[in-house]
């Protein structure tokens, strides 16, 4: 039996999902929430690399990475060390009390990355939402404002507050009743859609336009704005990335108005679009950042960096108890050499050798309606008609499931994309070996049609 430490490539050793992975589907179906959306029934026992292997010991190439999480990919040798060395020596210690010298050492290497004179101040926190119910609070008390915009399509997280900003499936917020107050949503430049016929360059002035002639004017004052919330490259909306010069508008509009502009980066930064942070493609400086996801490997850490402008709040405004937790960092300070180290330019790379070979899809796979993304953040749009561009969500699924069985991990987004997110260390062979299961996943469901 080949294990996951032998091979870079899958290998199937049975029918899905085995005798081993039937028996944990079942065990978990007695005890665990049944809010968690599966989408194929993969029972994860241990990874390397971009390989993931089940507890039956097949063997599969991970394209999604635990949700972009698993930017270094799994158990990566000096993230393990960092880790192992860490918790030998102080496993917590509460950051809002006390004291510990990789909080800031961590925080200065963040900071370093983002372009701009200002000098900047960084929040520790466990996950995405976190950080953006934190850059919500800040955004108030900067301000002294409470209104905020966001927009259609994006998701922020699952708790109140950054749910009341999410936007993407109204399953997320069903039955979950009043949210917070004050938020309102717009339309996202989303290209291939764009009822004006824009192009990636182009779409989304009539937007701009709607926001400052019937937002300001007809629902919240300016001055009464505290925020605008934006995904650079929309991740749950289904990998759409907002036009550059989309981006550089809302940050004039943001700059003359006194309105914070907050990126959220949770699935779009730590290297994977081929820059730190997929604003910079847009020559942008926001005002508060969000990160989470892709920063520490896999270990729960978040962030929220903020102009030191903007981080003005007293003593005992905003805390955590687990949110910087020093095993954490260890974890998000490996990740961050290795990015640097190589990986960050090997997303770039390989983002744009993927992109070489896939353009073309939309001409040769009718199901295949638009091709979109940065880096190795990669969204694949399919549709059951290219004229009417309809969407189709069960072609889609079905694709993700002829990969699964195939040895290749997806996962869906938006309504009908498929999500290609690997980690930042995948090799040519690799990439290839993608390509082609989606290919003949493509031509496999264009039987159906």
């Amino acid at each position: 039996m080949i294990t996951a430490t032998e091979t870079k490539l899958p290998r199937l050793l049975m029918e899905l999902p085995g005798p081993q992975a039937k028996k944990v589907i079942e065990y978990d179906a007695k005890f665990m929430s049944p809010s968690f959306s599966r989408e194929y029934p993969l029972v994860a026992k241990k990874g390397h690399g971009a390989i993931v292997e089940d507890v039956d010991g097949n063997a599969f190439l991970d394209f999604a990475a635990g949700i972009a999480v698993c930017s270094t990919g799994h158990c990566h040798p000096k993230v393990v060390e960092a880790i192992q060395r860490q918790a030998a020596e102080l496993i917590h210690i509460s950051g809002t009390d006390f004291y510990h010298h990789h909080m800031p050492q961590l925080a200065e290497r963040l900071v370093a990355t983002m372009p701009g004179k200002e000098p900047k101040k960084v929040f520790f926190g466990n996950s995405g939402t976190e950080a953006v119910e934190g850059a919500i609070k800040l955004a108030r008390y900067a301000t002294k404002r409470d209104k905020l915009i966001a927009f259609y399509g994006c998701f922020h997280g699952r708790t109140l507050g950054s749910l009341s900003l999410t936007a993407s499936k109204n399953t997320q917020r069903k039955h979950f009743g009043a949210l917070l107050g004050g938020v309102e949503h717009i339309p996202f430049p989303y290209a291939y859609r764009c009822a004006h016929g824009h192009t990636n360059e182009t779409c989304g002035s009539e937007i701009l336009e709607l926001l400052e002639q019937q937002m300001f004017k007809r629902l919240f004052a300016p001055e009464e704005i505290a925020a605008i919330v934006i995904e650079p490259i929309q991740g749950e909306g289904g990998f759409v990335p907002a036009p550059a010069f989309f981006l550089q508008e809302l940050q004039r509009i943001c700059n003359r108005h006194g309105i914070m502009l907050i990126v959220d980066e949770v699935q779009s930064g730590m290297g994977r679009t081929g820059k730190w942070w997929s604003y910079e493609h847009a020559g942008i400086e926001p005002d508060i950042l969000c990160t989470a996801k892709g920063i520490a490997s896999g270990m729960p850490l978040s962030a929220f960096i903020a102009k030191e402008s903007v981080m003005t709040w007293k003593k005992g405004s905003h805390g955590t108890t687990y949110g910087g937790n020093p095993v954490c960092i260890a974890s998000a300070l490996a990740t961050m050499d290795l990015i640097e180290g190589g990986y960050m330019e090997n997303a770039r790379k390989m983002g744009d050798y993927i992109f070489g070979r896939i353009n073309d899809w939309p001409n040769r796979f009718k199901v295949v309606g638009d091709v979109r993304g940065k880096g190795l953040m990669i969204g694949i749009e399919i549709v059951r008609d290219q004229k009417t561009k309809e969407k189709s969500v069960d072609l889609r699924d079905a694709v993700i499931n002829k990969a699964f069985n195939k040895g290749l991990l997806l996962l869906s987004a938006g309504e009908n994309s498929i999500r290609v997110s690997p980690p930042l260390l995948i090799d040519q062979e690799q990439a290839d070996f993608a390509i082609k299961t989606l290919e003949d996943c493509f031509r496999e469901a264009e039987k159906s049609i």
